[in-house]
């Protein structure tokens, strides 16, 4: 009898202990997240994908960083200075930039970086993105060695670049995943590994806590992060979701925040019965098919590249299936760019019934018809709103061509393995999201030094002249009128088929506050909180 009391004490310090941590497991803020197709890699200098670059953000910070509304501020680099001709960057670093394993991130970070995103072994789709830097292209290419680039660390909070010219979008750039810095010690100790839970060292406001594949990637609070006192959510979970009308039930049923993108199909209602759930917003980038430029019959036959374009009916893919306010693309760069003097191609101007008689026109001049049938197929990966997409084409070119269409379906990480080594037989989907706004970004892409994100394998003399012109042309208004011939060259020269401007469709929950609609889409979790 005397032991109860103390029994009875001993298990009210329990119950008051266990409801404790209940107070404290409650108050913990997790995000959970919809993030589309299953990360291809999470090196920083490997991956060219949405899904990858959401996790990359919030697990690194660049010299510069987004804000809220997408706009570069300062990131490692505490602060910056520009030589009189442009063409020098001095940055200092932060003194208190660490990495998660709590070492200084240094101005020798960024150059084993930026030197490895170079490397040929590498193989980095991103390879071109510093191609402004002094020597970059040539030591991308194994013409210089890597010791020549224009990348200095002056000391170890002080990183100094040197450009060929002046860049007016250089800084801009800097935010982008393929120039992150690395720990050059993390990296030596597990190679290529390093990727991988347990191993990752991260500079930005999380660390990589868990991956499961075809599941999730679980992200926690970095405490080494310069700006830690200010993150407020501890957890993010990204989830694999591509199926999406599955994300879209798992958010109605609360356990995400918020989704990747939106079924085409359901947004009418959606816009009626969860209005203030919605999230439509401009957003640059393009949905585009590519076409396998070093495959026959393509290779040799613009006119047949340029007959499958017009006979696709853009207005009825936006107004029928995808039915997200997206606009119609005749061009490639999405209209509203900095710095670019927007154009309009003839087609846009005409009716479908004129665009598909010249198609008609064109199919017969490249020698196909009856007497001659083709079949095409389409690789798009994984995704009911790509496959709709890809039936409504394979009709229109069959009803208004006779040309027959063999859908294929891939994992993303298949698919894009395959259009950069040119491995697809005819006509890949893929999309472009501007990294940055200005055109160059989008134009970059199709000279014929870019490398593998060049799925098409478009060479032309003409426009890659164009580009240098461009590059060099400190007058931004001569540049954008530059940038803009060159895009008429390429797509004159129809390597590719735009087909419609996205826009970003989401929804929100109204648990989550801190939120800014951008034309980036870009949403770092560091500026985000949840009210549970």
């Amino acid at each position: 009898m005397q032991g109860f009391p103390r029994v009875l004490a001993r298990g009210l310090l329990a119950a008051a202990l266990l409801g404790g941590m209940s107070q404290m497991a409650s108050a913990e803020m997790v995000l959970n997240v919809g993030n589309g197709p299953e990360p291809e890699t999470l090196d920083i200098q490997k991956s060219s994908g949405v899904s990858e670059a959401n996790i990359q953000n919030d697990l690194f910070e660049g010299l510069l960083t987004n804000d809220a509304r997408s706009q570069p501020v300062p990131g490692a680099a505490g602060s910056w200075t520009v030589s009189d001709d442009g063409r020098t960057y001095t940055f200092k670093l932060r003194a208190d930039g660490k990495w998660s394993d709590g070492t200084p991130v240094t101005a020798g970070d960024f150059v084993f970086a930026w030197k490895r995103l170079l490397d040929p072994k590498t193989a980095s789709p991103y390879a071109y993105f510093i191609d402004q830097v002094v020597n970059a292209k040539d030591i991308r290419l194994g013409n210089k060695p890597a010791d020549t680039l224009g990348v200095k660390a002056v000391d170890d909070r002080t990183l100094e670049v040197t450009l060929v010219g002046p860049t007016p979008y250089f800084l801009s750039t800097l935010t982008h995943h393929a120039t992150f810095p690395l720990s050059r010690a993390n990296v030596e100790k597990f190679g290529d590994d390093y990727v991988k839970a347990g191993n990752l060292v991260s500079n930005g406001a999380y660390k990589l806590a868990e991956t499961v594949p075809q599941s999730h990637v679980r992200l926690v609070k970095n405490s080494e992060f310069h700006d830690a006192a200010n993150v407020k959510i501890d957890t993010v979970t990204f989830f694999v979701t591509e199926d999406v009308d599955a994300e879209l039930q798992r958010f109605k049923t609360g356990e995400l925040d918020y989704t990747y993108t939106l079924p085409g199909q359901q947004i009418p209602e959606l816009k009626q019965t969860m209005a203030d759930q919605v999230r439509i917003a401009p957003y640059i980038g393009t949905y585009y098919y590519t076409i396998n430029t070093t495959h026959e019959p393509w290779k040799s036959h613009p006119e047949l590249r340029r007959a499958l374009s017009l006979a696709i009916d853009r207005e009825v893919l936006v107004s029928k299936i995808t039915q997200g306010e997206e606009l119609p693309a005749y061009t490639f760069v999405p209209p509203g760019m900095s710095n670019f003097a927007a154009w309009t191609p003839k087609e846009a101007q005409e009716t479908q019934a004129e665009r598909d008689a010249e198609a008609k026109e064109l199919l017969a001049k490249a020698g196909f018809g009856p007497d001659k049938p083709l079949t095409v197929e389409i690789v798009y990966n994984t995704s009911e709103s790509h496959k709709k997409i890809a039936v409504a084409i394979g009709a229109m070119w069959k009803q208004k061509l006779g040309i027959d269409t063999k859908l294929t379906n891939v994992e993303w990480g298949t698919m894009q393995n395959g259009l950069r080594k040119k491995e697809y037989k005819d006509v890949g989907r893929t999309s472009w999201i501007g990294d940055f706004d200005d055109p160059s970004n989008f134009l970059d892409l199709f000279r014929s030094t870019s490398g593998e994100q060049n799925y098409s394998g478009y060479a032309s003399a003409a426009y890659d002249k164009l580009m240098d012109e461009a590059a060099a042309e400190a007058d931004l208004a001569k540049r954008g009128q530059i940038l803009a011939k060159a895009e008429q060259t390429m797509l004159a020269d129809q390597p590719i088929i735009p087909i419609y401007v996205y826009t970003s469709k989401r929804m929100l929950s109204t648990k989550v506050t801190g939120w800014q609609d951008n034309v980036l889409d870009n949403h770092l979790s560091r500026w985000l909180s949840v009210e549970r």
